[in-house]
């Protein structure tokens, strides 16, 4: 199943084409060359006797490399094809297209090959408009290479352009007079260099390294691969998809000048390739058994950028950990927030729950003390700045009130917290997983206190604090007449009663008592909620359900790794394991990538699941989401030194083993066999 674009990225930088290799960037689809936030080409198409090529087939070698074989006509039974083009592309060091063609006729021929080239340097944020910008263009033909370039103050960036053949430079591109003797080829090598302020680089410049070249992230993922634990199991679905998204986790890997030539993930191409705080955190809890240096990166480096002021336009609070960071000239400018930009009300509390997560599996006591001021500052704002109302909730109402975000949740479009009849809840609001994050953390918090900071009073504090907001949590969430949790509190103090997956990731924090677990279960594979594919984020039936809704009745493939993992924690095997199936289901279609989001149709409806039009591919938390469901699946938890198993794989995954799972314990094994179907 695919959208018809071929995607390479490398970290922040990326490249979006078609299927014949061309960009052609328009106000609906982020095609083109980016890097760290801006667009470096917005046209870059390959024409031979004046007409533009046409697509034979796109493969990607890896998430670094692609192939274009294209024609100059469309083939028909009639008409044969004269000529033909490869396009061999990277991007590593820099966006590389080797151009080869090649005659098939027994005659000689003369060709006009034509690249057309324009870059339009819009921000990320300004892509669906970019007819305002304020700064000024300049095109410069300097030693046979095209130089475009773009100028705002102290803001530059420039697109530098060359070939290793003979060209005839213009302002709009590169043009090749080509002689082909019969049967013959023609090749060039065309090198496309992103430069920033200073003329270097940018990679260079922000990310204190330039880019690598093809040999060098070959070898790099050789190794990724190779360090992580070696699946062997039954199903090819599965291991397919464990395969790409480990590869996909390693070309999301962003290393910012901050992270000490470290690196974290990026959110997700192409609108988020970006530090996000809550992705990154969520995105290294699913990964912890596979790869936890991720982890201990994202954690160091939130706490660098974590909260000290109070700052109305940013968001930012003592304490808090940061939503987004961008690069881009809005953000420059200060026309946007992102530099860095504190709008959301959970990454605070997930941040506590990540560097738990960690030691446990770990043992990294040294990060836990390196980072307890952190952790204290970060556990202190869920009482102090989160807890708006003053009565012991984390909510959150935006106090940027020109471009900040409405929803600061994960949910976070305008219309993701309604109630069951369509109506939008009033601000603030309290959206019940924030309580269960928030419970979460303290708890969490509290076996850091007493182990690691030696504070056995705090840890007593935070575990009444805990237990009183879980009492309080199950009094004023609980919808009596549906016997589910409400997806929110309003300002007003009121119920908002719509049926949500968010009630999924109650189980994963512990906040449900235990005699509502089952309700919630059967709800969460119940009819409304569960489409055959996955749990649907809205549940059919309710006002502002659309199966291509974007949270609202949308499948999240994260999302639904963290309900099966909830879902284990008390004790339904069964359920989580129909959720694992479903998902790894879902990514035979999508070629083992799975996307961000795609439609909630119920299965019986459709033979394979609905592309949602603008899902980001690939996405961090799901390239992460197989990682969660096998650690599911297998029941992996640390005790102490020790790596404890307890297997409940699907009766469709017959055999799952999974060897050298890193962690204090060395390097350990799992492994797991289906039983017929039981609950």
């Amino acid at each position: 199943m695919s959208d018809g674009l071929v995607r390479l990225l490398d970290g922040n930088t990326f490249v979006v084409s078609e299927e014949n290799g061309d960009i052609d960037a328009s106000p609906t689809i982020p095609t083109g060359l980016f890097s760290f936030d801006t667009r470096f080409l917005s046209k870059w198409t390959l024409s031979i006797n004046g007409k533009r090529v046409s697509p034979l087939t796109a493969e990607e070698v890896e998430y670094f490399e692609a192939r274009f074989f294209v024609v100059a006509t469309v083939p028909t039974p009639l008409v044969a094809t004269r000529v033909s083009a490869i396009r061999e592309r990277s991007i590593g060091e820099s966006f590389i297209e080797r151009l080869t063609v090649i005659n098939h006729e027994a005659e000689a021929i003369d060709l006009r090959v034509r690249i057309d080239v324009e870059s339009d340097f819009a921000d990320l944020f300004e892509i669906k408009d970019v007819r305002n910008k304020r700064g000024s263009y300049y095109t410069r033909i300097e030693d046979g290479c095209l130089r475009l370039g773009y100028q705002r103050e102290t803001f530059r960036r420039e697109t530098l352009v060359s070939s290793t053949a003979p060209v005839r430079v213009d302002e709009q591109g590169l043009t090749y007079d080509v002689q082909l003797e019969p049967h013959g080829q023609w090749a060039t090598e065309v090198q496309v260099r992103a430069l920033g302020a200073d003329g270097r680089d940018l990679r260079e410049s922000l990310q204190g390294r330039p880019g690598r070249a093809s040999r060098q992230l070959r070898q790099d993922l050789d190794r990724w691969l190779a360090e992580a634990p070696r699946l062997v199991c039954d199903s090819h679905t599965l291991a397919m998809t464990y395969r790409r998204s480990l590869a996909d986790l390693a070309a999301l890997r962003f290393m910012p000048l901050t992270a000490g030539g470290h690196a974290l993930p990026a959110a997700g191409l192409p609108w988020f390739m970006a530090i996000f705080g809550r992705d990154s955190i969520l995105t290294s809890l699913q990964t912890l058994p596979f790869t936890p240096d991720l982890a201990a990166t994202t954690l160091r480096l939130l706490a660098l950028t974590q909260g000290n002021v109070l700052d109305d336009f940013r968001e930012e609070e003592p304490g808090k950990i940061l939503h987004e960071l961008r690069y881009g000239e809005t953000t420059g400018f200060e026309e946007q927030p992102h530099s860095p930009y504190y709008g959301s009300a959970d990454s605070t509390a997930l941040s506590v729950i990540l560097l738990d997560e960690y030691e446990r599996w770990t043992g990294d006591a040294a990060t836990v003390r390196l980072l307890e001021r952190s952790a204290r500052a970060a556990l202190h704002w869920i009482d102090e700045y989160g807890d708006l109302m003053g009565d012991g909730y984390v909510w959150y109402q935006r106090r940027n009130e020109r471009n900040g975000l409405e929803n600061q949740c994960w949910k976070d479009s305008w219309d993701s917290i309604s109630f069951r009849d369509g109506t939008i809840a009033a601000l603030p609001r309290a959206t019940c997983e924030l309580q269960g994050y928030a419970y979460d953390a303290k708890i969490r918090g509290a076996r850091l206190a007493r182990e690691f900071w030696n504070d056995p009073t705090y840890a007593d504090r935070l575990e009444r604090q805990a237990a009183e907001l879980k009492q309080r949590f199950n009094r004023d969430f609980w919808v009596d007449d549906g016997e589910y949790y409400a997806l929110a509190l309003d300002g007003d103090g009121r119920q908002v009663d719509a049926l949500s997956s968010n009630i999924g990731h109650l189980l994963w924090s512990g906040i449900v008592e235990q005699s509502r677990a089952g309700k919630i279960a059967e709800h969460l594979l119940g009819p409304r909620l569960f489409s055959g594919w996955g749990v649907r984020t809205l549940a059919e039936g309710q006002g502002r359900y659309n199966p291509i809704g974007y949270h609202v009745g949308t499948v999240w493939p994260f999302d639904n790794s963290f309900i099966a993992w909830g879902l284990r924690r008390y004790g339904f095997t069964h359920e989580a394991g129909r959720i694992a199936e479903s998902i790894i289901d879902a990514a035979e279609f999508f070629q083992g990538r799975l996307p961000e989001a795609f439609g909630g149709y119920d299965r019986t409806l459709t033979r394979y699941p609905v592309l949602y039009p603008t899902a980001c591919s690939p996405q961090a938390w799901s390239t992460g989401t197989p990682l969660l469901l096998l650690r599911t699946m297998l029941g992996m938890e640390p005790r102490g030194e020790h790596l404890v198993t307890r297997p409940a794989v699907p009766p469709s995954m017959g055999r799952v083993q999974l060897l050298n799972i890193p962690g204090r314990w060395g390097r350990a094994g799992a492994l797991g066999r289906a039983h017929p179907e039981r609950r």
